[in-house]
């Protein structure tokens, strides 16, 4: 079995994140597709992850992408958070979302919202009636909804949600994903009316290529990562790995078995590292992605400073792939402000890398900068 350092793991899963070397000018949707989508449960760290990925990127690139160009799709996805997925390939993550069990359990859908199975699937058959060619608010399609089922479950909890629990089972099966908002009002659409889908997979050929992509950039990573990434089961997660055969090969990362994909391991135990700075917004990909193993990437019992409670996730500072620090930003009286927490002291060669990053953050924001540095 092939062996690796945290330090090397680190540096190869950062040059696979494009966090070493940017991907070129117009990469959004590469880099969207790379990371297994943008996650987007605020729309402002989705622009900053691929900020931090592409050279050049405009600041109306994202909005343009998902509201004009409509390459970019907003929905929910894996865990049940929002993600930015390239339109293209919808076909690939409604499929592979067929399969979560965690939306199967009857009993909870009774406890917490007074809906049966066979209900949820009617409601959700017809949100898909409803938004067809049709862009509406959650209050307009709850209303319909109900007129045309009669669920008075759906109607008392699906328009108080702000998560759309109730929303989520139909954007699982492909017949909803977000529209552009109305004022501030959500609005929701079905995806095959909205965008040009790609072509049509089938559920094991989807999770076999999604477990394919993970591995491509998260890993060296464990039945344990790849289970929390896709909010499954370990026995399930073990199996999409173990479908893979000679496709994967184990990896041991200091003591920790892990997996990666047979190609990939023989370049990350051959790639001449690089240094790497950089600037990750909240709820990055690349620190969502580590969230079960985080403590080998950090330099102490630092965990809490980065997974905050109810799911919040700091923006961190990353350097070689480990992180070194949590950062935040505002816009105050015309000027951004950027203030560095740092985990580890920082050479005067990390701060001008620092700050390099910060500049480049104030340019794409259209601000000047004034930079802070905190112990705190």
């Amino acid at each position: 079995m092939r062996k690796l350092s945290w330090k090397r793991a680190a540096a190869w899963r950062a040059h696979r994140h494009h966090l070493v070397e940017r991907a070129p000018a117009g990469s959004l949707l590469t880099v969207a597709s790379r990371l297994c989508g943008l996650h987007a449960q605020l729309l402002s760290s989705a622009e900053l992850t691929a900020w931090a990925r592409v050279e050049g990127l405009e600041r109306t690139a994202v909005h343009q992408a998902l509201w004009q160009d409509r390459t970019l799709v907003k929905t929910w996805a894996m865990r049940g958070t929002l993600h930015l997925l390239p339109s293209s390939e919808l076909p690939l993550w409604h499929a592979g979302l067929a399969t979560c069990r965690r939306y199967l359990r009857e009993a909870q859908w009774i406890k917490y919202f007074g809906i049966t199975l066979e209900e949820l699937d009617r409601v959700s058959a017809t949100i898909g009636e409803v938004l067809d060619n049709r862009v509406m608010t959650r209050e307009e399609l709850v209303s319909e909804v109900v007129r045309r089922t009669g669920s008075a479950a759906f109607s008392g909890n699906a328009a108080a949600s702000s998560w759309g629990t109730v929303l989520k089972p139909a954007a699982f099966s492909g017949v909803l994903c977000f529209g552009p908002n109305a004022g501030t009002r959500v609005q929701f659409t079905r995806p095959d009316t909205w965008v040009k889908l790609g072509p049509k997979i089938d559920r094991d050929s989807a999770t076999a290529e999604i477990t394919r992509r993970f591995l491509a950039a998260y890993a060296p990573a464990t039945v344990h990562d790849l289970a929390r990434w896709w909010s499954g089961g370990v026995s399930e997660a073990r199996q999409w790995i173990d479908s893979l055969g000679n496709e994967v090969s184990p990896v041991d990362v200091e003591g920790m078995q892990s997996w990666m994909l047979t190609g990939d391991l023989r370049e990350a135990c051959d790639l001449a590292p690089k240094g790497s700075v950089r600037l990750l917004p909240g709820f990055d990909q690349y620190v969502v992605g580590a969230s079960w193993h985080a403590a080998n990437l950090l330099p102490g019992d630092l965990r809490a400073r980065v997974y905050r409670p109810q799911g919040w996730i700091s923006p961190v500072l990353l350097v070689n792939g480990m992180i070194h620090g949590v950062w935040r930003h505002a816009v105050t009286g015309g000027r951004l402000e950027v203030t560095i927490e740092p985990f580890v002291p920082l050479f005067t060669r990390l701060r001008r890398a620092i700050a390099a990053e910060a500049e480049r953050l104030a340019a794409f924001l259209n601000k000047p900068l004034e930079l802070y540095f905190s112990l705190n």
